[in-house]
């Protein structure tokens, strides 16, 4: 996903922070639910790299989620509830058919993540707009989780090579 532009307005950036955390409750609920909808034998097979991962994702965008939520709280802006989004991931996304799947999902989440706070920094960061909210601690707050995020795509990776 590339923003392609500045970030011009609070609205334009609520609606950004907004997509972050949609991003967050999807990357949430699919981690939560991973090792549950693994077949039984599978599951008995996970290893407990595999299952901290898959706990620790979720524990992460579960904090990324509420960290961007104080940011839009602070732009008077709504966010969607979790419960929904939740909803929406286990109506849309089939069960992963095994441990590699899961792995690999994961990847894909983590990178997708990594990517969307890559841009949002580089939107803001070309942006000369004054925001209702502090630049330095939405830039601070942003660095932190894209480089959560990159340590999440290290992890997933490191744990994908040693499986291999």
């Amino acid at each position: 996903m590339s923003l392609g532009q500045r970030v011009s307005s609070d609205h334009q950036l609520a609606r950004l922070l907004q997509i972050g955390v949609v991003l967050e409750e999807v990357v949430e609920s699919r981690a939560a639910h991973h090792l549950e909808s693994l077949p039984a034998e599978e599951r008995a097979e996970v290893d407990e790299a595999v299952e901290e991962l898959l706990v620790e994702a979720s524990e992460e965008s579960a904090d990324h989620r509420e960290r961007l939520e104080a940011l839009i709280d602070d732009l008077d802006a709504e966010t969607v509830a979790y419960e929904e989004i939740n909803a929406l991931v286990d109506a849309q996304y089939g069960p992963p058919e095994d441990t590699d799947g899961v792995l690999y999902d994961q990847l894909a989440n983590e990178e997708t993540a990594y990517k969307f706070y890559d841009d949002l920094i580089e939107a803001i960061e070309s942006s000369d707009a004054e925001f209702a909210i502090d630049r330095e601690q939405l830039l601070e707050t942003l660095y932190d989780i894209r480089e959560e995020e990159k340590e999440g795509v290290e992890e997933v990776t490191e744990i994908m090579e040693h499986r291999a």
